[in-house]
């Protein structure tokens, strides 16, 4: 038997993707996006809300990062959730994280966070609150890296639970069915 729960935001998994961006003041800015993730084979796609200090900031600049929550810094990712940068200026040093400028794009690369995409807007929509970013580089931390490649299991990203209201781990291989020879019954 089946319930209907009506409009509601359950899709699992939902990534936490942490956007990074500098103020007019050139200060890192972080905030926790929920609804994102990849929209073709060189651009990711997030909304947002109009009011974030974020939206203002890569408006201004042109580019953003994104880097998925991970398990370790996941008090963090809630924080840089919660917390406005229009409210908080430091937010990113009371989050613990280290800031350093992308070479590719005009923001920030928080050293805590071991993938990061390196995005310059492609376009934002004023109604929707659609963010399009082209994707210009994938920085990563050799730290999570297994045979030259991003270890999902290294990596620990964390996934939004939206019925729960919590974070979930989003990290254990449960095989390749065309790799593994996986047939259907």
């Amino acid at each position: 038997m089946r319930k209907d729960f009506g409009v509601k935001t359950y899709i699992y998994p939902q990534p936490v993707l942490i956007i990074g961006t500098y103020d007019e003041k050139g200060n890192p800015d972080a905030m926790n996006a929920a609804w994102g993730g990849i929209a073709d084979s060189d651009k990711v796609a997030i909304s947002l809300s109009l009011d974030h200090k974020t939206v203002f900031n890569f408006k201004k600049t042109g580019a953003f990062t994104l880097s998925p929550g991970t398990r370790k810094e996941m008090v963090a990712c809630d924080y840089v959730g919660i917390e406005s940068g229009n409210r908080v200026t430091d937010k990113v040093a009371k989050a613990g994280w280290h800031a350093r400028k992308s070479d590719k794009v005009n923001a920030p690369i928080f050293e805590e966070l071991p993938l990061t995409l390196e995005c310059k807007v492609d376009g934002f929509d004023e109604e929707t609150g659609i963010l399009v970013g082209k994707i210009v580089n994938v920085s990563v931390d050799e730290s999570i890296l297994t045979d030259g490649r991003v270890d999902s299991r290294k990596l620990e990203p964390i996934s939004f639970d939206p019925a729960n209201n919590a974070y979930l781990l989003v990290a254990e291989k449960v095989g390749s069915a065309f790799k593994d020879g996986l047939k259907l019954k």
